[in-house]
């Protein structure tokens, strides 16, 4: 792809640079400074995401005829390379990103209608039912039962069992989930893709505690727990037993994505910080120790490697092609990269990045804070330090990218 950037180009960057001045404030700003892991709470989330909405930027992947704004590739990258350059927070994916592209493609045009608007608004927030306590990356050995039935009030499924590690689930409406329908022939072939409101008798959510702390309004993981939950068949994506195939379509947009952009913020604030910490020895600056500097311009090049792979992704999605096995490539080459930075990081500010040295979340709220003190921008260096462990995890294991890519462009 030609990234030699137009008149228009530039035009459309000094565009979205003005609208971001204006929309992302400076109590916004405060709150993503100190987010361990790159969004908001959900008020604050969803006052960021109908700002993008009326602006008519809250999908640019979306096709126009269901509300995207019609951009070319280079267009999006240009917009989430300003984001990111920004500090902006992302759209949270679970909705705008995984289950609408989805619906999109394997819904009915009632769903279509039903859903997509209030996606797109943020009128409804979804979080994802996919791993279980005993089926963690082994997604085909999931055991979540739903039985199908009829009675006065139609065709439905009940369902019993639980989902684990579902992200911000204490705030979702719906729920996206897999479920199992049949057990006979490949396990792959009974499961059915079904969506949930989240309101429904017989559902309850969990919080788990994690490593990255309690940080006020940044609690993230649940388990789900469902007992003899009644969903209607209607709320059925595709036929029953093609759970499996959709589930593989959705992974190719949660793997895929804009790692470089945010990746280069990250990484240049790890440098400013180290360039304001001594050397080793007590003296000169951090950056300029020779050790350092190494590992630092490897860190570099590695954020530079994954530009390189999103930009030819970006090209062969203007050319038509399949995202495919490439969504595996920059899966594990920007999780990965997010967590060497995450590292670097922690070594750069030394006993300052100790866990909780200050709750800055609770000052902007008013709240009462840590009494301990460090500074501003160590606050969230450890809980996010912890918190990015998750990303070589989630949505299919680094180890279970390699095999794809050996498999599907390796051809081993």
């Amino acid at each position: 792809m030609d990234i030699d950037e137009s008149p228009q180009d530039l035009q459309f960057r000094a565009e979205v640079r003005a609208w971001i001045s204006e929309a992302f404030d400076d109590e916004l700003r405060a709150m993503m400074a100190q987010s361990k892991n790159g969004y908001l709470d959900k008020a604050a989330q969803v006052r960021w995401q109908k700002a993008l909405h009326a602006r008519g930027w809250a999908a640019p992947n979306w096709p126009q005829a269901h509300g995207g704004p019609g951009w070319t590739p280079t267009q999006r990258h240009l917009f989430q390379s300003e984001l990111a350059a920004a500090g902006c927070p992302p759209v949270s994916p679970m909705g705008l990103k995984m289950v609408a592209p989805v619906i999109m493609k394997y819904g009915s045009p009632e769903q279509q209608a039903r859903f997509l608007p209030r996606i797109l608004a943020s009128d409804d927030w979804w979080c994802q039912g996919y791993s279980e306590p005993n089926s963690g990356s082994d997604l085909a050995s999931l055991q979540m039962r739903a039985t199908r039935g009829v009675d006065a009030n139609g065709e439905h499924y009940i369902l019993n069992g639980s989902k684990i590690w579902t992200t911000h689930a204490q705030w979702a409406d719906w729920m996206f989930c897999l479920v199992r329908t049949s057990r006979e022939g490949r396990p792959q072939e009974g499961i059915t893709f079904l969506l949930l409101d989240m309101r429904t008798p017989g559902i309850t959510v969990s919080a788990l505690p994690t490593l990255d702390g309690p940080m006020e309004g940044q609690q993230e993981v649940n388990q789900v727990f469902f007992d003899d939950v009644r969903v209607p068949a209607a709320q059925r994506i595709g036929e029953e037993g093609m759970g499996w195939t959709i589930a593989k379509y959705l992974l190719e947009f949660e793997r895929g994505g804009s790692f470089a952009p945010m990746l280069h913020r990250q990484l240049d604030k790890v440098a400013a910080m180290a360039a304001a910490q001594p050397g080793e020895d007590g003296t000169g600056r951090l950056v300029d120790d020779p050790v350092f500097r190494q590992r630092l311009g490897a860190t570099y090049v590695r954020v530079a490697a994954t530009e390189a792979a999103e930009l030819r992704l970006f090209s062969g999605v203007a050319s038509g092609t399949s995202i495919g096995a490439a969504s595996s490539m920059i899966k594990l080459v920007g999780t990965e990269t997010a967590q060497a930075i995450s590292e670097l990081a922690v070594d750069v500010l030394g006993p300052y990045a100790l866990p909780f040295v200050r709750d800055t979340w609770a000052e902007i709220q008013g709240r009462a804070a840590d009494p301990r003190l460090g500074p501003d921008d160590a606050a969230p260096i450890a809980p996010r330090y912890f918190n990015y462990r998750k990303a070589s995890i989630y949505g299919g294991s680094s180890e279970i990218q390699r095999n794809i890519i050996a498999r599907q462009v390796l051809r081993l």
